[in-house]
């Protein structure tokens, strides 16, 4: 049985304020880690009205301080609109605010748009090229370390200096991330849910073939992130899942926009070739009771040969959001209690 944590993107609703989708977050971090889940992650998009959190460094202290227990994380930091400097000393007092529970996810892609990426930062495809270096130097950073000899900003530190430091994380969903995370000896979580499911195995692969291991992580330790929503009936679930389709469809014909709800969604008029992809886009989603998601969660855990899942969700209404947590909580707990 693999360990679950959580992914949310904080996402917006039709007819809600979009800040109330930030507060949201927050509230179904301390919900989350309640349940049990390991990890409680955050995203980071920008200039996208579906999904608004555009500062994970800043949702995270705020969850730091309504949780006790469960690891927060970055997923991720797009390392290329930032100097590494201070993403390091960012995620080094987010260290001194949730000691031993902060995580560094760490991602190439913009997160955006070329257009938006630039106004991030002008030099952002230099960087997104210089991305391997990027990464040495903030982990040399983020850690207290000294950089390498010869470097021309060797001797700068950040601060606060203390023991401990966060456990830097590569997300991706190609082979490139997979090499970095390799490279450097990292755990690496695959983004599952971007490419659905394409490209899964061999990233994977790839990463345990070239892993280096590191003083942190002698061997590599790799998890994924699937989209997935478990209700009180299959039928309860196909119907929450509207939501979440409509939004794909959205995205791939360049209709960004906050989430409808499924009753809204019930007299929706979709063309021929829409209504083809949202059925080849059903076929390929995990939705269900908590107990099927469970095992469709586990069985893809057994398949791709990882120990830990993330799980992201979508829905309109944040009850059904929460409640689809609380399914899969107790569907594993009564899974692990039967064996």
């Amino acid at each position: 049985m693999p360990t679950f944590s959580v992914l949310d993107q904080s996402t917006a609703v039709r007819g809600q304020a979009p800040d109330q989708a930030i507060r949201d977050t927050i509230a179904l971090a301390k919900h989350c880690e309640d349940l049990g889940y390991a990890r409680f992650w955050v995203s980071e998009h920008h200039d996208h009205p579906s999904i608004v959190g555009t500062a994970p460094e800043i949702v995270m202290a705020a969850v730091a301080q309504s949780t006790d227990r469960i690891r927060i994380g970055s997923a991720g930091v797009m390392l290329p609109h930032y100097a590494p400097l201070k993403v390091a000393e960012q995620f080094r007092v987010l260290e001194a605010i949730a000691p031993g529970r902060i995580d560094l996810g760490l991602g190439r892609a913009p997160g955006s748009d070329g257009k938006t990426a630039l106004a991030l930062n002008p030099n952002a495809g230099e960087d997104a090229e210089h991305f391997p270096a990027n990464v040495r130097d903030l982990m040399a950073w983020v850690s207290g370390e000294e950089l390498m000899e010869g470097h021309p900003f060797r001797g700068v530190e950040a601060h606060p200096m203390f023991p401990g430091s966060p456990e830097v994380w590569m997300l991706g969903t190609s082979d490139y991330g997979a090499q970095v995370a390799a490279h450097f000896g990292l755990p690496y979580c695959f983004a599952h849910f971007i490419t659905d499911g394409h490209g899964t195995d061999r990233a994977l692969a790839l990463y345990r073939e070239r892993y280096q291991p590191s003083e942190r992580h002698p061997e590599p330790m790799g998890s994924v992130c699937i989209w997935a929503l478990a209700a009180e009936t299959e039928e309860e679930a196909e119907r929450l899942f509207t939501s979440r389709a409509h939004a794909r469809l959205m995205r791939e014909t360049g209709r960004r926009g906050p989430m409808e709800s499924p009753e809204t969604l019930a007299d929706w008029e979709y063309s021929e070739p829409e209504k083809a992809w949202l059925t080849q886009y059903r076929e390929r989603a995990i939705i269900g009771t908590g107990e099927q998601v469970v095992d469709e969660l586990t069985a893809r855990a057994e398949v791709y040969g990882v120990d830990e899942v993330v799980v992201l969700t979508w829905t309109y209404h944040q009850e059904d959001r929460r409640r689809s947590y609380e399914l899969l909580a107790a569907a594993q707990r009564e899974k692990e209690g039967k064996k």
